[in-house]
């Protein structure tokens, strides 16, 4: 099977447990302002890749993996190529290497829940604690990540919640009170990691000839960042 990819990764140590082999899948669903990958949205765009192809690559970093690194598939939105994903994720699993999901959990469907069947571990954005944010700023509803946790808890798969911290948005007590309240009802979290907003995409959105929406928010401080964490 084939599909795109719009860049890979050999060595990341951002984008879930380890050492980690990083694909960014083309194509997304959403238009999130804080978007830090814009090259990926458009579904014509990347490169394209057999499956098999990119589970040979990532085999050939596997050393570096040690108990707990291994492929991570992030984008754009992973679950818009689920069936490309999965055969991908099979081929991993056939090889000895932990797969990982990066994901928004806003599409559920039967190729979804399939490709869950050969995921290991998921990192789930719940990017605000409100719907009027959800709608404004990412262009779905609240509860679609929510319904996909849920699943993700019915089949018992580790998850880590992510949440990038946006100044005015999302910041608050009221944001952190409500992750801390959905670690509390699903089993499957494992964790939640507070990510600070950055502008380091503007450059991107440049070349694009695009304008970055959230190019006026500040950078959290690392001593708001440990602020919130305590919250948790």
């Amino acid at each position: 099977m084939k599909g795109y990819v719009s860049s890979i990764q050999s060595m990341g140590t951002l984008d879930g447990p380890g050492v980690r082999f990083v694909a960014f899948l083309q194509g997304c669903n959403l238009n999130c302002g804080c978007c830090h990958n814009p090259e990926t949205k458009p579904v014509s765009g990347g490169n394209e890749y057999e499956a098999l192809d990119i589970a040979q690559m990532c085999e050939k970093y596997k050393p570096y993996f040690g108990n707990k690194g291994g492929i991570t598939l992030s984008g754009g939105e992973p679950l818009l190529q689920s069936a490309f994903a999965k055969e991908i994720f099979t081929e991993c699993k056939v090889r000895g290497i932990n797969t990982c999901l990066d994901t928004s959990g806003s599409v559920i469907n039967s190729d979804v829940l399939s490709l869950l069947e050969v995921t290991d571990h998921v990192l789930l954005d719940i990017k605000y604690h409100t719907e009027e944010l959800y709608k404004k700023y990412v262009g779905c509803s609240l509860a679609k990540p929510l319904e996909f946790l849920s699943i993700l808890n019915g089949k018992n798969i580790s998850t880590t919640l992510r949440q990038v911290i946006i100044p005015t948005l999302n910041d608050n007590r009221e944001s952190m009170l409500f992750l801390k309240g959905i670690k509390e009802q699903y089993p499957c979290v494992q964790k939640i990691e507070l990510l600070p907003f950055k502008k380091i995409c503007q450059t991107k959105y440049d070349n694009l000839g695009q304008d970055f929406p959230f190019k006026d928010f500040e950078t959290p401080s690392q001593a708001l960042i440990k602020e919130l964490e305590a919250m948790l």
